[in-house]
């Protein structure tokens, strides 16, 4: 009887004149005979389960059933209630829980399979997996167990869902209650931390997973299809529709008609997303009625036939006429193969762009809207669509836009057709407060008096670049106010691209020569260099060109120009200022620490050695000494001392013999003396990453190659009383080098699974198995840590957890400065979820995943911790 109804329909369908205009009737009556079909079924399962007379039973209809939009073969969403007859004992609720799951199965038994005897096929797949918990929670729940999942736990999703949601079939009154009960769930939804954006996500999500094969055919979840109409609608619902009841409506297009008539949406903009809908709908029916089968693809057009939205696709009308599925299609709607591929493809690309403006171009002021058919929102649900899409400020969100949008001038004409994109992808973010305030910033810094505004409209990808920095990085938010070029970048990987040294060589060598008598401009030019490199890198990290160990690499190497530059600078600002005809010494610096090891961050200061050597047989010590004492002085000053407002570029010469007790230079000889003599088995750790950074290169060979490699590289194994020496001072360390009231789980360079814990344990073997070994003869953690592997010192499954965790401390180290702007705070985890948001956006995280990323970091800390106590304190 089903199918015979359902052919009915059909017939009727296929004769109506204007197919695309009776389509929503169609899936009604459709509708109509599932939830038939529903109520038969449930009759039969009463009749089989015994004990079914004491359970009241209802079938919530959810997604196209329960908005009656069913396609002609399609799975059916439902969701169960059940109630006992009799409340009066809890054994009465029980039962009706268990009575309950039976006729769940009966009936979908009934719905989903083949009949004995019968030739009939099953009617449709039931799918329960919108219930509360999906399919990990029960099949059938009592009421108060639905509310209670909803005041607790749902996900923001499953409250856009819950507004399809209609009682179909069986206890008309439990289904009522149901419905009821969920409403209030329903308008509140918006209201919810993230609301829109959560959706956004698995809306993102959903498309991340549709094959690429697929992806220009898919009529229902590919872009420009049906589920987007469905989004962009339920969207505007959800937020508008906790003050305007007259939204609070099921189907999609009596919800499009309801926000036209409520002023949501113009009228031309509705009927326009509701033509493409029902003509994409009308599509998916024709497909499935050919051989009755579930599907939302559109015909396969080949190779060719990629494209369509946002590129062309390059099919021939003779391959299309060539095509049987495609003029099979084309006959079932009354066009010829190359107008039904186009009519297809203007419904994907208007719909997708139909999204950007039904949503965020009524957010601009109505003089600043450049539509024919403007919208006029009231003050409230302008406000409302802002904090809808992450705006903590509504009010203060929409002053910057009407700031920005208003008057005759070519800024203001500029940003009435950039402000729709921008908006989204501010709300994209951690911050959109913060990314529009930095963004007004810039736009009246440099917005009248160059070209970058026009630059951003013609680069999209730009402009969505430039937005995801601004909500996500205040220190780079604040820089790019330094100058626009590094805007300008934004559009150009190629400008992005970390520069190498002969690059940054040629840069300073210039500057050395510039301002050869001018130590206020040299140092201004330096440390510009290196705001600017940092903003070049960080950029690059944050848009996804570099990964975290490239980004290390070209920190160091704009650290290696700059000292290298200065070191000559100064030398020959000492022969001056000493009135000496020539330098008394050579000097060479030797880096170590995180940057010896070439694994600099954004906010790392350079830890450095300064070694000298007289020049000339005869010259006098004591003067060679007083030479590189005012070298390193004046080199100091350049970097570190007030003679600009640029950010200081910090040095810490603490690692050097007898650390700030010991003089700040020291001569070869008196290095190699203090080493053989005197040097604790913690400074024969240090000098693992020592290496030669500037100025003589012979003289630093000349102490690495000597004392430095015999003492690292040590010829005997450590003893006993080493190794106690260096898990001593670790623990030393741990206990006494933390911030006051920082958690020892909670500091990314000396907590528990911290960087050092790996750095130590890495270390630690290199002293013991470096002399032998050659491969472990390094300066890099990493490199270190991967010879290790190699040589079987160190397992592979151990390798993988330690490498994992010191990138990822790493890159939250780098994330955490660029996001606060806070160097002070940078190694640091925070304990909000917002900052903690924030944060994750670098690592790959969707915005406002906070608690997901730190559960992540903090459980592979762990992993490392464990790790590290195992192979450095031999627990």
């Amino acid at each position: 009887r089903y199918r015979e109804h359902v052919a009915a329909i059909m017939a009727a369908d296929l004769a109506s004149a204007d197919p695309v205009e009776v389509q929503p009737d169609i899936s009604r009556k459709l509708s109509d005979a599932a939830d038939a079909v529903l109520e038969a079924a449930l009759s039969i399962s009463r009749g089989q389960v015994t004990g079914s007379s004491a359970c009241r039973f209802a079938i919530i209809a959810m997604g196209k059933l329960g908005a009656q939009e069913i396609n002609y073969v399609s799975d059916i969403d439902l969701i169960y209630v059940v109630e006992p007859a009799d409340l009066s004992n809890k054994q009465n609720q029980d039962a009706a829980l268990r009575v309950g799951v039976s006729m769940a199965m009966v009936l979908q038994k009934v719905c989903q399979s083949v009949v004995m005897g019968s030739v009939e096929p099953p009617l449709w797949q039931i799918d329960t997996a919108l219930r509360p918990e999906g399919k990990d929670g029960p099949l059938v729940r009592r009421l108060d167990s639905h509310r209670e999942y909803y005041e607790k736990w749902a996900s923001s999703w499953e409250f856009q869902a819950l507004l399809k949601s209609r009682p179909a079939a069986g206890d008309a009154d439990l289904g009522k209650a149901y419905r009821d009960m969920v409403e209030p769930f329903i308008w509140k939804a918006s209201g919810r931390e993230h609301f829109v954006a959560d959706c956004q996500h698995m809306r993102q999500r959903v498309e991340s997973l549709i094959p690429a094969s697929q992806r220009d055919l898919d009529m229902k979840l590919g872009k420009g299809g049906l589920r987007d109409v469905e989004f962009t609608v339920q969207m505007l619902q959800l937020v508008h529709g906790s003050e305007d009841e007259s939204l609070r409506v099921r189907d999609t297009i009596s919800a499009l008609q309801a926000l036209a008539q409520g002023g949501y949406v113009s009228r031309s903009q509705a009927a326009l997303l509701a033509e493409h809908y029902r003509f994409e709908r009308v599509l998916e029916h024709r497909q499935q009625m050919w051989s009755m089968h579930r599907t939302h693809l559109f015909p396969d057009l080949g190779a060719q036939g990629n494209g369509g939205l946002d590129r062309a696709r390059t099919i021939s009308t003779e391959q299309l006429n060539n095509n049987e599925q495609i003029c099979r299609l084309a006959r079932a709607v009354r066009l010829r193969p190359e107008e039904l591929v186009a009519r297809f493809d203007k419904a994907r690309r208007e719909i997708r762009h139909l999204h950007k403006d039904i949503y965020y171009r009524p957010m601009l002021p109505i003089n600043a809207q450049t539509d024919a058919d403007p919208i006029v929102l009231s003050p409230e649900a302008a406000r409302a669509r802002f904090a809808s899409i992450g705006f903590a400020d509504a009010r203060a969100a929409q002053l910057h836009v009407e700031a920005l949008t208003e008057g005759l001038s070519r800024a203001a004409k500029i940003h009435r057709i950039l402000l729709p994109a921008v908006l989204k992808w501010l709300g994209d973010g951690q911050n959109p407060d913060m990314g529009l305030l930095a963004w007004r910033r810039l736009a009246e810094r440099f917005g009248g008096k160059n070209t970058y505004l026009g630059f951003l409209r013609d680069s999209p990808s730009a402009a969505q670049r430039l937005c995801h920095v601004l909500a996500d990085s205040r220190y780079l938010g604040d820089a790019m106010m330094q100058s626009m070029q590094s805007i300008t970048w934004l559009g150009d990987d190629e400008a992005l691209s970390a520069r190498d040294r002969a690059s940054l060589d040629m840069q300073t060598s210039a500057m050395v020569a510039r301002y050869a008598s001018n130590i206020a401009d040299f140092a201004q030019s330096l440390r510009a260099l290196r705001r600017q490199e940092i903003e070049r890198v960080a950029l690059a990290w944050m848009c996804g060109l570099i990964d975290d160990d490239t980004s290390m690499l070209a920190m160091s190497d704009v650290f290696d120009a700059i000292l290298d530059a200065t070191l000559q600078w100064s030398m020959r600002e000492a022969v001056s200022v000493m009135n000496l005809n020539a330098p008394q010494a050579e000097i060479a610096i030797i880096a170590l620490g995180r940057y010896g090891g070439k694994e600099v961050n954004f906010c790392s200061d350079a830890d450095i050695m300064v070694i000298y050597k007289p020049v000339g047989e005869d010259c006098d010590l004591n003067a060679a000494h007083r030479f590189a004492q005012k070298t390193v002085d004046i080199l100091r000053n350049i970097l570190q001392g007030p003679l600009t407002l640029e950010p200081k570029i910090m040095v810490d010469l603490d690692l050097r013999p007898e650390g700030k007790d010991g003089p700040l230079v020291r001569s070869l000889e008196s290095c190699e003396k203090y080493y053989r003599q005197w040097a604790s088995t913690w400074e024969h750790q240090a000098l693992l990453r020592a290496r030669f950074a500037a100025g003589s290169k012979e003289l630093a060979d000349a102490l690495l190659n000597g004392v430095v490699n015999e003492l690292r590289y040590a010829a005997n194994p450590l003893s006993e009383s080493q190794l106690a020496e260096i898990r001593k001072l670790k623990a030393r360390m741990e206990a006494e080098r933390l911030p006051r009231g920082v958690s020892r789980d909670r500091h990314l360079k000396l907590g528990r699974g911290g960087l050092s814990d790996v750095e130590w344990t890495v270390q630690l073997m290199q002293l013991q198995y470096a002399s032998k070994h050659e491969s472990l003869r390094v300066v890099g953690t990493m490199q270190a840590l991967k010879a290790l592997q190699s040589e079987h010192f160190i397992s592979d499954e151990d390798a993988e957890v330690l490498s994992r965790c010191w990138h990822m401390c790493s890159a939250v180290r780098n994330a955490n400065f660029l996001w606060s702007g806070s160097m002070a705070r940078a190694d640091i985890i925070p304990t909000d979820s917002y900052s903690l948001g924030g944060i994750a956006t670098y690592l790959g995280y969707e915005p406002n995943q906070g608690r997901v990323f730190e559960n992540d970091l903090l459980a592979t800390m762990r992993q490392c911790r464990e790790i590290m106590s195992r192979l450095f304190y031999a627990r």
